[in-house]
C-alpha cells in the first residue's frame, strides 16, 4: 500500500534486521457518493492525472452521475486535481462536473477520508499483504461489503460551526492577513 502524504500515517522505515521485502505500491482512489453511502473505486499503480481521470470516467459514465444536473467533487489540494486547470480539464469532459477544493488542512471535511480512515483500520492494518493482487483484491471485497452495509454518515459539523472555526482562525491569524480565510479564499 502508499503510505499518505503526511500527519500520523507516514510510512515507517524498518531497521535493517527486519527482513521486509518491498512488493512496490498500489495508489486507492475512490469517490463516495454522500448521499447513499456508496462508494465508487479503483486500484491503479500510482496515482496522478491519469489515475484521477480514470476514477472521475469510470463515476460519470454511470448513472445517476451521468445524467444529473450536477455533480459536485469534493478534493483536496493533491497535485492531480490541484487548481483551476484540474477544474477545467474536468470541466471539458464531463460539464456537470463541478471541483471543489476543500482549503489546505482540513481535507477532514471531505466524507470520503472518513473513508478512508476505516480503510486504514479495516483493511490495510496490518500491512500483511504476500502481493499487490492480494492487497487489491481485498480493497475491492470491502468496498462490497462496506457498500452492502452503510449508512451516510451523521455530519454533525454545521455551518455554524464552520463559521465559528473560521472566525477563530481569522483571530488567530489577525497578525498574519495574508493567513486568514478571507485571503485564502480570494
Amino acid at each position: 500500500m502508499r503510505c499518505r502524504d503526511g500527519g500520523a500515517d507516514r510510512c515507517r522505515t524498518p531497521p535493517a534486521e527486519d527482513t521486509y521485502g518491498r512488493g512496490g505500491a498500489l495508489a486507492c482512489l475512490a469517490a463516495y457518493d454522500v448521499h447513499h453511502a456508496k462508494v465508487l473505486g479503483r486500484c491503479e499503480p500510482r496515482t496522478g492525472i491519469g489515475p484521477f481521470t480514470n476514477l472521475v470516467t469510470q463515476v460519470m459514465s454511470r448513472e445517476p452521475y451521468a445524467s444529473a444536473k450536477r455533480v459536485y467533487w469534493v478534493v483536496d489540494n493533491g497535485s492531480s486535481h490541484r487548481g483551476k486547470k484540474a477544474a477545467n480539464r474536468l470541466a471539458t469532459a464531463f460539464p456537470n462536473a463541478v471541483l471543489v477544493h476543500t482549503p489546505v488542512h482540513a481535507s477532514w471535511l471531505n466524507q470520503v477520508e472518513v473513508y478512508f480512515s476505516v480503510v486504514q483500520r479495516k483493511v490495510v492494518s496490518p500491512n500483511d499483504f504476500t502481493d499487490l493482487a492480494q492487497a487489491a483484491e481485498r480493497l475491492r471485497v470491502f468496498v462490497d461489503r462496506y457498500d452492502a452495509t452503510a449508512q451516510p454518515f451523521q455530519w454533525k459539523f454545521t455551518a455554524s460551526d464552520l463559521n465559528d472555526l473560521l472566525a477563530r482562525l481569522d483571530r488567530h491569524t489577525a497578525h498574519h492577513p495574508e493567513k486568514s480565510s478571507t485571503a485564502l479564499a480570494a
